[in-house]
């Protein structure tokens, strides 16, 4: 698994890449996060890498692994959000596909494709919609978790993001009118609009489900 450092305080340019997956990540993801049968192949993944802020005020670089034709959209995304400097706390490869001990115990981790079902609303509880999430095709980020949570019926699933239930208190990393308008200009929607009592204002995604 590929491991990466905070870059030096002085380096302040924006930089991203696109790839096919390197083969240890197509290891890393094949049989676990990946299997046959999900709805995109591992060859229409892309390993998307970006220079992001994170919480500490620094810069770092940061990867995800995407749809193919959703790679170059949200490179543009994120260029965006480096120059608004919106602080992403977690978004290394490791935080989200490696072992458990690699992984942060506070599970803020931005990431995009998981081949796994959708998340039933906190007010219906359970594990599986019977329906392809998103983040199954590779078309979806959800976006610092912990300040963005997902939320139903008043309740979310995650202790750590009731603070952030009430988002008339705006705080850092939290999604802003400005981070979801950068979104809509590569035409994707936000779980935050959706209507009734359920919110997912962490996820945005190609569909807007």
């Amino acid at each position: 698994m590929v491991r990466l450092l905070a870059l030096p305080l002085a380096v302040v340019a924006f930089h991203t890449s696109i790839q096919p997956l390197p083969a240890p990540v197509r290891a890393e993801l094949n049989g676990r996060y990946w299997h046959a049968g999900c709805p995109v192949a591992l060859s229409q993944l892309r390993l998307l890498t970006v220079t992001h802020w994170g919480f500490d005020g620094r810069t770092h670089v940061g990867q995800l692994v995407v749809r193919d034709t959703a790679a170059a959209p949200l490179g543009r995304v994120f260029a965006r959000l480096y120059a608004l400097h919106f602080p992403i706390r977690h978004m290394r490869l490791s935080d989200g596909y490696g072992p458990a001990a690699s992984q942060p115990a506070d599970g803020d981790v931005t990431a995009s494709f998981e081949c796994r079902q959708a998340v039933p609303s906190p007010c219906t509880g359970g594990t599986g919609t019977g329906s392809w999430s998103e983040h199954a095709y590779g078309e979806a980020v959800d976006l610092n978790p912990v300040e963005n949570p997902y939320v139903g019926c008043g309740m979310t699933r995650d202790r750590t993001a009731l603070s952030y239930l009430d988002r008339s208190r705006v705080r850092r990393g939290m999604v802003t009118p400005q981070v979801l308008e950068i979104f809509h200009q590569i035409g994707w929607g936000w779980g935050g609009s959706w209507t009734g009592s359920t919110k997912d204002y962490m996820h945005f995604s190609a569909t807007g489900h």
